[in-house]
């Protein structure tokens, strides 16, 4: 009894000294002046991400401060558009995946197909980009009889071709759309043009 109430203290001692020193490490008890902090807390997020400040475990700084959305990243809008036709069963940006219901445009139950897109790289390029199409083809209307293979067609690859020139033209509208920023911020003063005659 002496001997287990006296583990019980240590374990309790030991997880509290634990916790006090992971705490210390995430800055909870970082001496900081009240005039340099923003009381505002927009401001205050807004300091901390230019500053990239995060969360500490065991002494290893976790991100840096810049994110990069869904809504930023160009093949990701393409797929969704070029998908929005078929419900999606799947869209997780984190794994770079999305996968869409089983969908059949002649209204069939017995034949549809799933499309998984998977994402290699966030660069618009051929081999950053992975296509594959299901078919599912159910024998006398009986979905829970139904045999599934890999489309042997050249309907992913095709799926693939549209995702990439989508994924170029938003490419180039936001290109444009920050060259008309930077001028703004930056015009051209007093520079001439020169003439084809001169």
């Amino acid at each position: 009894m002496y001997l287990s109430n006296l583990l019980n203290k240590f374990f309790r001692v030991a997880f509290l000294l634990t916790l006090f020193l992971n705490l210390n490490q995430c800055g909870l008890y970082k001496k900081t002046d009240a005039r340099e902090v923003p009381v505002n807390a927009k401001e205050r997020a807004q300091k901390n991400i230019e500053e990239g400040r995060s969360i500490k475990l065991f002494g290893k700084k976790g991100g840096s401060g810049t994110f990069e959305f869904a809504s930023s990243n160009e093949m990701w809008r393409a797929a969704i558009d070029i998908l929005d036709f078929v419900p999606l069963t799947s869209a997780d940006y984190g794994g770079g995946i999305v996968i869409t219901d089983w969908y059949s445009d002649s209204g069939e139950i017995n034949e549809s197909v799933k499309i998984m897109v998977q994402f290699l790289s966030n660069e618009i390029r051929a081999d950053g980009l992975k296509v594959v199409v299901y078919d599912r083809l159910c024998e006398n209307n009986n979905l829970n009889n139904c045999q599934t293979q890999t489309n042997q067609s050249s309907l992913s690859e095709e799926i693939k071709l549209a995702i990439l020139k989508k994924a170029s033209v938003y490419k180039n509208i936001t290109l444009k759309k920050k060259a008309e920023e930077y001028r703004k911020k930056k015009p051209i003063k007093n520079k001439k043009v020169k003439s084809n005659n001169e």
